[in-house]
């Protein structure tokens, strides 16, 4: 073949690739999907495995309705046996780190199996567009260690922060230190007692982020309507930075609570609040009822575990 020849064929080839490579195909269990990136990476999901993507779901008219790219963060997730025909679990094990694609799954299969009523948008008979892009394919052992070298490092970087904000607004000397890293000021004493693990404590709270924005307050909650929130502590039904700093209050003390993302919402934040942010938590603790851990769990509006 003629080197001019060559060149034809080489295009030919490359075009038919790139038609291929965004064409919906179909797998044998009905799952339909385009692959728009895919690397030669011998290592693909499997199940068992951790998977960290960026995930976007759409609705049959491609409006969005949940982008992780805008969340701040990437989804995480075990990748387990499809539990139905079609589910986009099948198309998963098609990826590796770096590739991407969209899978399109019956809306009605996906919240059904769920048990979740369709959100507002999506209408019953139609399919979901999941598009994702992979950026790490590990086993349950290599996730742990990643994680627990990331959480190391992020102590490194809360440390500093919270130490450069207490500096800055005159805190030292004021400020107390738990053994895991919450600092803690006392800004009224109370004289009442400290609760204990599995005690109800009824406390209002005001978080916020070291930039003073309040994300989130009991006073103002339309869920809590403005009441105390109530949990018994210590049983891992806040985040671990409440429950060190709760502990360490008497009852009618008002304290502020200067939590590292390791012991709030971690790389993940929540809504409001950014991932791997230092928070800030004026507590209020009204109230302690001494060993009542098998009260109903907390209302809504309360933080939620830190995992």
């Amino acid at each position: 073949m003629s080197l001019k020849n060559f060149g034809k064929a080489a295009l030919i080839v490359a075009v038919v690739a790139a038609c291929g490579k965004n064409r919906v195909q179909v797998t044998d269990n009905g799952l339909k999907y385009q692959i728009h990136e895919q690397a030669d990476s011998p290592r693909k999901g499997k199940v068992g495995d951790i998977l960290t993507l960026h995930l976007t779901l759409l609705n049959n008219k491609d409006s969005i309705l949940r982008d992780t790219h805008k969340e701040g963060a990437p989804f995480q997730m075990l990748l387990q046996v499809p539990p139905f025909k079609g589910s986009y679990e099948e198309g998963l094990t098609m990826l590796g780190k770096g590739d991407s694609a969209t899978f399109y799954v019956s809306a009605d299969s996906l919240f059904t199996r769920a048990m979740q009523p369709l959100p507002p948008g999506v209408q019953k008979g139609t399919d979901i567009g999941i598009a994702v892009k992979v950026i790490n394919v590990q086993s349950e052992d290599e996730y742990k260690k990643t994680q627990a070298a990331d959480f190391e490092k992020q102590k490194g970087i809360d440390a500093k922060i919270i130490e450069n904000y207490v500096a800055k607004n005159g805190l030292a000397g004021k400020v107390q230190k738990t053994e895991s890293g919450v600092y803690y000021v006392v800004t009224q004493p109370g004289s009442g007692p400290a609760p204990s693990r599995g005690d109800l404590v009824q406390v209002h709270y005001t978080g916020k982020l070291l930039d003073g924005k309040v994300f989130d307050s009991s006073k103002t909650n339309p869920q809590s309507g403005g009441k105390p929130v109530q949990f018994p502590v210590g049983v891992g039904q806040v985040i671990p930075g409440w429950e060190e700093g709760v502990m360490k209050m008497h009852k009618g003390e008002k304290a502020t609570l200067i939590i590292p993302s390791t012991l709030a919402y971690g790389p993940r934040g929540n809504q409001g609040i950014p991932p791997n942010s230092v928070l800030l938590f004026d507590i209020d603790l009204i109230d302690i009822q001494k060993g009542q851990a098998g009260q109903p769990g907390m209302p809504q509006g309360m933080p939620q575990p830190g995992r």
